[in-house]
């Protein structure tokens, strides 16, 4: 591939841990609508790794040890950055998202004139959509009404993770949060340089149920509280690089 072409092409990436069940399956589709597919194994112990070192149809980086979903989507930005291509798709491994959705997520972005694409579960309802768990529909609604009033951006998802970015995204992005609060990361930095966002509808579908944030932050109040610090500490950082650069 020269480097033209690939400047046209777009890397996409999942981000990996413990997913043996739905891996290979996804992987799968994902390959049926894109050549160029990255996976970060963030320390898998099931052996996930083993189902994804057989694979020569992938790129493949390995987390010695679990760093956290933020971590491993930063791995895929550099991943993206080192490499000749034209943007990055990122897409989870849990089967809730469609892969067959991708080549849109990359038309969005193609236009030139978006720089963020970002899915979302809550702009329309499609057959067969899952009915989201209430204490994590209520934190999504109120984190995102509580971006969209900090930022001035008109979200309705802030945690999907079926995305696309542009190079120039990429480059503006210095993500340090490395748990499920790094989208929340990613506002802030996007708003402050201005990226352009846009939304495309996703299905909603919620295949795991019970699955832990970590510790502590399976209490819904806790992981309320928690986002809130994740957007007042992100935002003071962007508030004193502003302060450095400022003439």
């Amino acid at each position: 591939m020269t480097n033209a072409a690939a400047s046209h092409r777009f890397l996409a990436a999942l981000p990996v841990y413990n997913e043996a069940a739905h891996v290979e399956a996804v992987l799968d589709e994902v390959l049926q609508v894109t050549p160029d597919v990255l996976v970060v194994d963030d320390g898998s112990t099931d052996g996930t790794g083993d189902l994804l070192a057989r694979r020569d149809d992938i790129r493949l980086v390995r987390h010695d040890a679990n760093r956290g979903y933020g971590a491993a989507l930063a791995t895929a930005y550099a991943a993206t950055l080192a490499g000749p291509w034209g943007g990055l798709v990122t897409i989870d491994c849990d089967g809730q998202h469609q892969p067959r959705l991708i080549p849109d997520f990359i038309a969005a972005l193609s236009t030139g004139s978006v720089d963020i694409v970002s899915g979302s579960r809550y702009l329309r309802r499609f057959p067969g959509d899952s009915a989201p768990p209430v204490a994590r529909r209520r934190i999504n609604e109120e984190i995102t009404a509580e971006i969209n009033a900090r930022l001035g951006l008109s979200l309705t998802d802030a945690f999907c993770g079926f995305k696309a970015y542009s190079r120039r995204a990429l480059r503006r992005l210095h993500v340090t949060e490395t748990g499920y609060a790094m989208p929340l990361e990613v506002w802030v930095q996007a708003a402050a340089a201005g990226l352009r966002i846009v939304e495309l509808p996703v299905p909603l579908l919620y295949l795991d149920l019970a699955r832990s944030f970590g510790g502590a932050l399976d209490d819904a109040a806790t992981r309320l509280a928690y986002y809130r610090t994740v957007l007042d500490r992100a935002e003071a950082a962007v508030a004193l690089q502003a302060s450095a650069t400022a003439p």
